[in-house]
């Protein structure tokens, strides 16, 4: 297999509600697909960057769909780099864990059956997650960046970025909010997939119940 390439195409300003950001757009030698970087500080040669690797989701980022909590995801992410003054959100063009938008919304749909969002993939004939992080790792790389602590709540993400080269010396969870449109999917992300993640439901006090169920 054809080693994986990327090349920097431009760097552009993007001012936003959590701060104003470098963009970077990278195209690489597998897919037509154009992946991006969003960089805040001087982050060559720098130790311990904020980093979140992130993947697309129209129905949550552009539509605010509350079947997932990766709209939040991404918002959180940007403030929290923005807030520690030097960070990367990467943005990798894999929809839907890597099946694409199509079958995604087919898995929402065998979901509305009754599925969970690993056997409805299954179901499709794909696995329950087909990303790569090939890619993101070459971004970190070609950033300059020496170690990162990662925004995740997924141990496989770290893991696939620590056998692709990228010293991760910290995890930083993001907490998702706890909806009655999510709580089935983060449930099955918890026990199917291991994300680390406290699901239990905050009261109207804001303080999360000790005792609460799904």
């Amino acid at each position: 297999m054809e080693k994986i390439s990327i090349k920097r195409l431009v760097t552009t300003r993007i001012p936003t509600n959590s701060g104003e950001f470098q963009l970077y757009l990278y195209k690489n030698n597998r897919d037509e697909k154009e992946h991006m970087a969003l960089v805040i500080g001087k982050v060559e040669s720098a130790e311990n960057v904020l980093v979140r690797v992130h993947s697309e989701c129209f129905t949550g980022e552009v539509l605010g769909s509350l079947r997932c909590d990766c709209g939040e995801q991404i918002q959180s992410a940007m403030e929290r780099i923005s807030s520690a003054g030097l960070g990367v959100l990467i943005y990798l063009r894999q929809e839907g864990r890597g099946i694409g938008l199509l079958d995604k919304l087919h898995a929402y749909n065998l979901q509305d059956l009754g599925y969970d969002t690993i056997d409805a993939n299954l179901a499709l004939g794909h696995q329950a997650d087909e990303r790569d992080y090939t890619i993101a790792a070459s971004i970190l790389h070609d950033l300059g960046i020496l170690s990162v602590q990662l925004l995740t709540n997924n141990p496989w993400k770290l893991e696939e970025l620590r056998q692709l080269g990228i010293p991760v010396n910290k995890r930083v969870s993001l907490q998702p909010t706890i909806t009655p449109d999510n709580i089935d999917y983060l449930t099955s992300k918890v026990k199917r997939m291991n994300h680390l993640m406290d699901l239990q439901p905050v009261s109207s006090s804001g303080v999360r119940s000790r005792n609460g169920s799904h």
